[in-house]
């Protein structure tokens, strides 16, 4: 696949790079640069985050970084049993529980979604960051979601890092969750008051919790493009004006071989089943 002159292949995190030194020169640079045009394209074009990932995985399938790779862009891409085929021989690699949680949403893509919560009580959870257990926490509530218990992903979400008013990388995504756990319970305001939340700490527009909160408002963002045709007042420059209004796909595959998985990871995740209390995924 064709990569663009400007892409060195330096560009890549250090620690990636120091792996990579294992291979020779050559090939080093030129796996380099696959994986940069990865992590260039996999927001905007999985599908051609993924065809470089390959070109990098057939150069070096004996380097976790690439291999860690490889899984990211079939993730963004669902394919998720090749993603987490390749997530676990990055594990395997390197004995890294870091890639847990996304382990277990690849799960969920799976249709597994009690595989999932498995993995949420699993002891892997206790030696993950605090990102990292916030983030095995909303896979939690996600799968509750899938087999239809909202309350229990309500109860899942609740806790001290929803709680607090301090704003950290994943503040905006676990209340966001929150907020539409509570929506689709039937819980409008409170709903409404947890969306609101996660426009405040959503700095970098990482949801559209904006827009979910205009909807509940009962305000729609109208493009107003109108003609001028010299009998009207409005100019055809774009306006925008608001008017008031009413307000992961499955991939089939047969279950993994995977080992199994304890069950006394997130403590609270394995004893919300039948919970209608309120309270963190």
């Amino acid at each position: 696949m064709p990569i663009p002159d400007d892409v060195t292949g330096e560009e890549i995190d250090k620690d990636v790079k120091q792996e990579l030194q294992s291979l020779p020169k050559g090939l080093a640079e030129d796996v380099s640069r696959n994986l940069v045009m990865v992590a260039r394209l996999i927001d905007e074009d999985p599908e051609g985050a993924y065809g470089y990932s390959r070109v990098a995985l057939r150069l070096a399938s004996r380097v976790a970084a690439v291999r860690e790779a490889a899984g990211f862009a079939a993730y963004a891409s669902q394919k998720y049993s090749e993603a987490l085929a390749e997530f676990r021989a990055a594990r395997r690699m390197t004995g890294n529980v870091d890639l847990w949680p996304v382990m277990a949403d690849c799960e969920r893509g799976l249709g597994r979604p009690e595989k999932a919560l498995d993995m949420a009580g699993a002891p892997e959870v206790q030696k993950l960051d605090k990102a990292g257990q916030v983030e095995m926490r909303l896979v939690a509530a996600g799968a509750r979601r899938d087999m239809d218990q909202l309350d229990a992903a309500i109860v899942t979400l609740q806790s001290p890092e929803l709680a607090s008013n301090s704003v950290q990388p994943w503040t905006a995504r676990l209340r966001y969750a929150y907020a539409d756990a509570l929506l689709a319970a039937g819980r409008e305001g409170e709903a409404r008051e947890w969306f609101a939340k996660a426009v405040e700490s959503d700095k970098d527009g990482s949801t559209d919790a904006s827009d979910r909160l205009a909807e509940l408002d009962g305000v729609e963002f109208v493009d107003a493009l109108v003609e001028d045709d010299g009998d009207s007042d409005h100019d055809s420059d774009g306006d925008v004006e608001v008017v008031n209004s009413e307000a992961p796909e499955v991939e089939t595959e047969p279950e993994s071989a995977e080992d199994s998985v304890d069950d006394d990871g997130l403590d609270d995740v394995d004893d919300v089943d039948g919970d209608e209390g309120d309270l963190k995924s």
